[in-house]
This record gives C-alpha cells, structure tokens and sequence, in this order.
C-alpha cells in the first residue's frame, strides 16, 4: 500500500541528505534565520499546503482495506466480474458522518456515509451510500441547499436548529430520511455495527444482455447496535473520534469486522408498475415484494498505513462502473455521477485518479486525459490522441450501451411520475408505527422533541408539528405536547 522508505538519513524533497531536522539556518547560533536555509523553506511551504480542502459533506471519517468473497450465485442478473461465484475481490471501504466538519465528533446525530470499492479485474466499481436505505431529496437541484441547511449560520457561524428545520419541513419528501435519522439508526454504536446500503437503485446487466435494477444491502455480521442520546453526547466530549478509533484498534486486535452483501433485484419490465416510484431516492422497496438474495462478504483486515494518501485522498464516485452494471433514471444518482468526479478534481487535481488508493490495481489502464497539475502516471511518447496510426489501442465502435434504458418526453422540470401509492409521508409513518417498537417510538419522541426544542420560529415549529403530524397523527401530537410542556 505504499513505498518502502529506506533507512538512514532524511533527505530534502530532491533527495538530497539534510544537514539537521531539528536546527534551522541562522546567523551564528542566535542571529536571523537565513532565506536560503532551502531544507526549512521546503518543509514550512509544504507545511502551509499539507491539507487538501476537506469534502463539504461527509468530511469527517475513515476507512480501511480488505477482501469481497462472493458466497451466492446471482450470474443470472449480473455479468460483473466481482459478484461471480468463487470470486475474492480487493476492497476499500470508507465511514464519515454527512453534515459535520474534519473535526466535529464522531457520535452527532448524523447520517453515516458507507462507500465501498471493489479492485475489479474490469476496473473500480465504486458503490457510495449511507447507513439508510433512503435520503432527504428526490432532485439534486436542492442538495447544495440541503448541505448549507445543515452546516453554519452566515452571522454566528454557528449551527442552528431552526435552520435545519425550516429546510426539513418546506421539503415533505424529507420525512422518510428525517425519521430514520432521529430513530435509533442515527446513533450507531460504531460504524462495525451499522449497516450499509447503496439506496440509490442500480443496473445489473447479465451475459445474456438481460437487465435488471437493483438495490445493495452491505448487513453487519457484528450486529447492529446504536447509542442513546446520552450515550452518545457523553463520548462526544470524551472521544470525539470515537468510531475512527473503534475501527482502527478492532483490526489491529484482529477483530476484522465484515457484512454480507445482499441485494433486492427487480425485472427491469417492473419498474413502470411497481406501486412506489423504484427510482425515487426517497423511497424503499417491500422486502416481501423483492427479497434480499445473498451475494457474499466484506471483510474489512487491514488498516491503513498513511490515513492521508489511502483514506482522506480516497476518491469514491458512482460513475466508476465495470461491464455488468450501471446506473438507473434515479435524479440525484445521475447527477452524482457527475458531481462525485468533479468534486474530486476540485479538492484533489485533475489527476486524483493517478493516486495509488485510486489507481485500478488488477485491470490494464489506457485513457487519455493527458497532463494538469501533478500527473504521475504517464505513457512515455505514445500518441495523446485517438484515433491515431501507431498502435496505440482506442476504441470506435458505435454501438447500443448495454446498460442504457428507454426515455421519451418532452424536456420538463417536474417531479417523477407517480406511481400508485407515492407520497411523501406514508412510507415514513409505516416506519414510525409498523417497524419501531414502543420502546423505540418513545426514544424517537424524546429524540425529535429535544432537537425542535432549539427551534427560534413560530412559524418553522407550527410546520414541524404539522410534518409529524403527517407522517403518523399520534406520534406528531405526543411532539407536540412534548415541546409545549417543556417551553
């Protein structure tokens, strides 16, 4: 995972011997320091330079390597290489929370962010989710709103509970995503107990050309296990890197946490009819209409040895896809597929892609985006352009994308089509009655009425009474007369 560095002296960044690490250039030993003294020049200029700009959500995580072992058979929806039986796939996995900075605590209430890599024989295939099947938005139109909505106040600089829920109930496709992270799924006990899942929906392509849409499902083999509010405030001032550690020191101890992968699978004819939207982020499928099927294991055994270069530097996007898969009409997917990428050229350089984390390990590399800052790779003085005459591969064939689909229509900006039974509350309040118990209906209570509690506006707290209210009438009234009480 890195070079092996000699022993011996230090060098400067030319490779050059140094003098001294520890005595800088000067005028006899208490005169000025002197400009030329390069070895303190070099290492105080880097120094300046040595942080990329953090990633504006999921800033705050980490990550380690491992190994995907397929266990199921599922050829007959998907021709991708790591999902074929007897396959053993090098990974990279990567946890964050969505809305705090680098150095905010582990343990906030906060959506964890679940990113996998599969070192592909075809290429990376990228997978980015969170801990929740579900999201906050349908339309990437309002994402960067969403994000500032949960970060600082222009004037205090200071996070603010009534912006947060202006944001929340002025957006009612919000309430599914809103539930699960005020449930107890938004304190995961560390991210070895929580699950995974891709939530947006996905293609899967088969020898036969067939396709299929599908959903992954990454469960922890640890058990899932959360924290309780004051569980998990406490840790936030004792440990504010909490789960970073707990992850780190569970492999070092030989703890190798994993997750089986399972998937949801529908017939690609069936998403025209199926009674919610399947490509409406926020929305789930029924487990009784599609059941998991068992794909294999995650076993996540080696640490990084330099956090920066092989977790920060970590560049995870939906659009790295290998032959076998794809991606779906689903809005915010498509346009993550191009958001991911070039938020990593931004924060990162055009050449993010050169870094060895990034780098395919077990397929051959041919493209030619050629030069921008720090490119490493190179190919000597091959052509830099296709097509050309002198045996350079490229590729012309015109042909019908295999992972494609069907659209007509005028251009519009409008929701979705609806399907029978969408709106933006009723999966949300089959969740709040049919799924959590009472024990958990009372925390998730206690949960929304501390974090309203905040809320400055009149207006904002009436709309967020109304948007419980909505999703489950009693469940919204005991908030309501939670938050009164208590005021």
């Amino acid at each position: 995972m890195g070079q092996q560095l000699p022993t011996g002296a230090s060098t400067r960044l030319n490779g050059a011997p140094v003098e001294s690490d520890a005595h800088s250039l000067t005028v006899g030993n208490d005169g000025p320091i002197v400009l030329h003294d390069v070895h303190l020049v070099e290492q105080l200029a880097h120094f300046n330079r040595e942080r990329v700009p953090e990633r504006t959500p999921h800033a705050k995580g980490s990550g380690a390597f491992g190994t995907f072992t397929v266990t199921g058979d599922v050829t007959a929806y998907t021709a991708a290489t790591p999902f074929q039986p007897g396959a053993e796939t090098p990974m990279v996995a990567r946890f964050s929370t969505v809305a705090g900075e680098q150095g905010s605590p582990d343990t906030w209430r906060d959506v964890r962010g679940f990113s996998v890599r599969f070192y592909s024989t075809a290429g990376n295939l990228d997978i980015v989710g969170n801990n929740t099947p579900v999201f906050f938005l349908r339309d990437p139109l309002k994402f960067p709103h969403f994000i500032r909505s949960q970060k600082r106040l222009p004037s205090s600089g200071l996070r603010d509970n009534t912006m947060q829920w202006d944001f929340w109930t002025a957006s009612p496709e919000s309430a599914h995503q809103v539930t699960y992270l005020m449930g107890d799924r938004g304190l995961p006990r560390s991210w070895r107990h929580m699950h995974g899942f891709s939530s947006h929906t996905y293609m899967w392509i088969n020898e036969a050309g067939e396709k299929f849409w599908v959903k992954y499902h990454f469960r922890t083999n640890q058990g899932e296990e959360n924290l309780t509010n004051d569980e998990a405030q406490a840790l936030a001032g004792s440990d504010a890197d909490y789960h970073r550690r707990d992850l780190y020191e569970a492999i070092e101890r030989g703890e190798f946490p994993s997750w089986t992968l399972n998937v949801q699978v529908m017939p690609y004819d069936e998403a025209n009819h199926y009674r919610f939207n399947p490509f409406d982020l926020t929305k789930t499928w029924s487990h009784k209409d599609y059941p998991l099927i068992e794909v294999g294991t995650m076993t996540l055994d080696k640490n990084p040895s330099n956090f920066y270069a092989q977790i920060e530097q970590a560049a995870f996007s939906p659009s790295n896809m290998i032959p076998g898969t794809g991606i779906s009409p689903d809005k915010m997917l498509l346009a993550r597929v191009f958001a991911y990428p070039d938020a990593q050229r931004a924060r990162i350089g055009a050449n993010f892609h050169q870094l060895p984390v990034n780098q395919p390990r077990t397929a051959e590399f041919n493209n030619y985006a050629e030069q921008g800052h720090m490119q490493h790779q190179h190919t000597g003085d091959a052509p830099v352009y296709a097509p050309n005459s002198y045996g350079r591969m490229f590729s012309e064939a015109q042909v019908t994308v295999a992972d494609g689909w069907e659209s007509d229509g005028a251009l519009v900006r409008a929701a979705a089509t609806l399907h029978a039974e969408d709106d933006d509350f009723g999966q949300a309040g089959t969740l709040v009655r049919e799924v959590f118990d009472d024990a958990q209906r009372d925390r998730f209570v206690e949960t929304v009425s501390g974090a309203l509690s905040g809320v400055a506006s009149d207006e904002v707290l009436g709309r967020a009474f109304q948007y419980w209210k909505n999703v489950d009438a009693t469940t919204g009234q005991r908030i309501e007369d939670t938050v009164r009480a208590a005021n």
